[in-house]
């Protein structure tokens, strides 16, 4: 290679000695012919200032000139300059990290449009190959290892057992705990969530990560970095972990006194919010005694006081409820369901427990199980397909990642328990309220269009929702 001026030879110092950012490209759907790796140097973290004379400069060019080939979408030549690079100084000016994301990048291009299963599994393996050295180079173990569960995760999921990747996350989270990186809380909330309903990991593993995961997204919130990021994880993890509140004994009191008694101090007048912070405090083994439950129970006689029922197995039930029993209530409702003939009060008490499964316990199947028994005592009343719309509608997070495609098609069949319960007088403006909210929710042209699905066709939303709807669109 002939030498460069010296005009020439400082401006590419420059460009490998500063950190440009790297863009998103296209993959090249050309063939791979290369896919060898030479050997890696003695010095695996050896830089530019390691070598001399031809060699160096050789690096110092190869540094710049494959990231042109990236953008150019050359992909057999920027790989042929970014082993020239990488392997001549793998930590470049040793301050440099982006040729391990280059790397990574042309990787994945490779994978992508591999179809042999031996070359995938190399190309996956040079990729996990890269972020280890990156740790060897510069560190960031914890940081490192979340980015390689979130590639398996993401890109390689039929390569490796999820367990692997959940205890890639575990380090990750673990290691970093509060200041978890912003990528692997969504992921990892959905194994972790996942794992615990299965009863696949302890109780004890499962509070102690969720815990981790709750901190992580109160310190990202208040850090103010990566807005956008935080907002779209703030859709899914929470809710998600949310959900956890309805097996007995998973979160401690503290948990729930933290969450609603900020909750009442947020809305001190709502007695719907102050019987449920009672009766959630005591759903977590809080102490009747403790200051801030006897606070929620004096202001919740004083303000939100109702007469009980008769002495029996309705006041029974109601106590349960009230005391945090929410399984004891439900099977009192239930006895007393069975005595009564009263057809309205069969309804309303099949229509209380769909609540309680909905709202406390978080058994979206049971919720809506009982909700139809309601409706079998009172085919008229909208409430019924009102509560089934809401667990429809805010399954996003469960039936998908909270945003995109299979958390926006939960819309469709929210949106026709709303249309069902707008026929109701008496709640047909709270149902067209949830229509119009949830409307804007609903899948774009576009995103029915690259699916080959037409607008007004039927579609079966799976999850636990399994049901046949109609397509709609947002636009």
């Amino acid at each position: 290679m002939r030498f460069l001026s010296l005009l020439s030879f400082l401006a590419l110092y420059c460009a490998i000695s500063c950190t440009p950012k790297v863009q998103e490209v296209v993959p090249d759907p050309a063939p791979v012919v290369e896919v060898k790796v030479p050997e890696t140097p003695d010095n695996p973290c050896g830089t530019l200032q390691d070598l001399s004379g031809a060699a160096k400069e050789e690096t110092e060019n190869a540094y710049v000139l494959y990231r042109d080939n990236i953008k150019l979408q050359d992909w057999d030549e920027a790989f042929r300059l970014w082993k020239k690079a990488y392997y001549g100084a793998p930590a470049a000016n040793g301050r440099i990290k982006y040729q391990f994301e280059d790397g990574i990048k042309i990787y994945k291009h490779f994978y992508d449009n591999e179809t042999d299963p031996g070359l995938k599994r190399e190309y996956m393996d040079s990729i996990m190959a890269i972020y280890d050295k990156r740790v060897e180079c510069y560190g960031e173990r914890y940081y490192v290892t979340g980015r390689k569960a979130f590639d398996y995760y993401y890109s390689f999921y039929s390569q490796i057992e999820l367990d692997s990747i959940y205890e890639m996350f575990k380090v990750a989270v673990d290691g970093k705990k509060q200041r978890a990186d912003y990528f692997v809380i969504n992921p990892f909330t959905k194994i972790l969530s996942d794992k615990i309903v299965a009863g696949d990991i302890d109780m004890d593993e499962g509070r102690y990560f969720a815990g981790l995961l709750l901190d992580a997204i109160a310190y990202g919130n208040a850090s103010g970095k990566n807005k956008e990021a935080w907002a779209i994880i703030n859709e899914y993890a929470p809710p998600r972990l949310e959900n956890l509140e309805g097996i007995k004994g998973f979160y401690d009191c503290q948990y729930y006194k933290d969450k609603y008694y900020a909750l009442y101090q947020a809305d001190p007048e709502n007695c719907e919010i102050i019987n449920r912070a009672y009766s959630r405090m005591l759903w977590g083994d809080c102490d009747k005694e403790d200051a801030i439950v006897l606070e929620i129970f004096e202001i919740k006689e004083e303000k939100c006081y109702t007469p009980p029922p008769p002495p029996g197995t309705l006041r029974q039930a109601y106590n349960a409820y009230t005391e945090g029993k929410y399984n004891e209530s439900i099977d009192l409702f239930e006895e007393f369901i069975e005595k009564t003939e009263d057809e309205e009060k069969k309804f309303k008490y099949n229509l209380l427990i769909a609540k309680i499964y909905y709202a406390d316990i978080r058994n979206f199947v049971k919720s809506r199980q009982y909700a139809m028994k309601a409706s079998e005592h009172k085919p008229e009343s909208g409430e019924p397909y009102l509560l089934i719309g809401k667990l429809y509608a805010s399954s996003g997070p469960i039936c998908g990642p909270g945003t995109g495609w299979d958390s926006q098609i939960v819309t469709w069949p929210a949106i026709d328990m709303f249309e069902v319960a707008a026929k109701d007088p008496l709640v047909a403006d709270e149902a067209k309220k949830w229509i119009r909210t949830y409307w804007q929710y609903m899948p774009k042209r576009e995103d029915i269009f690259q699916r080959t699905i037409k607008a007004g066709s039927s579609f079966k939303v799976g999850c636990w929702i399994n049901r046949t709807t109609t397509v709609r669109t947002a636009d």
